[in-house]
């Protein structure tokens, strides 16, 4: 009888030992899953600025092309985005720091 009751107690001990294993290889799982995700969200993330940085180069040589044409009208309409980029930029820095 003693014994059916050690045997018990050892299996018991050793279902405990793999619930823990068990519940560490699950933390290690969802670890993993979560750094994956992450990155695709930082390539998701780069490739969009990258998008906007061909973009924003793109739409920079064209006001040059424009602004070099000699067109005063165009020059004004540049000196205007200038400003208001940097009344945006100096609010938004004010803002947040």
């Amino acid at each position: 009888m003693s014994e059916a009751f050690e045997r018990e107690r050892q299996n018991n001990a050793r279902l405990e030992e793999l619930s823990s294993k068990v519940s560490a290889l699950r933390g290690v799982t969802i670890d993993i899953y979560d750094s994956a995700r992450n990155h695709e969200v930082i390539d998701s993330t780069s490739e969009t600025f990258s998008s906007m940085g061909t973009q924003l180069k793109g739409s920079a040589s064209r006001l040059g092309r424009m602004a070099a044409s000699g067109n005063k009208v165009a020059v004004l309409k540049l000196s205007a985005i200038i400003i208001g980029a940097f009344i945006v930029l100096y609010y938004l820095a004010r803002l947040f720091f």
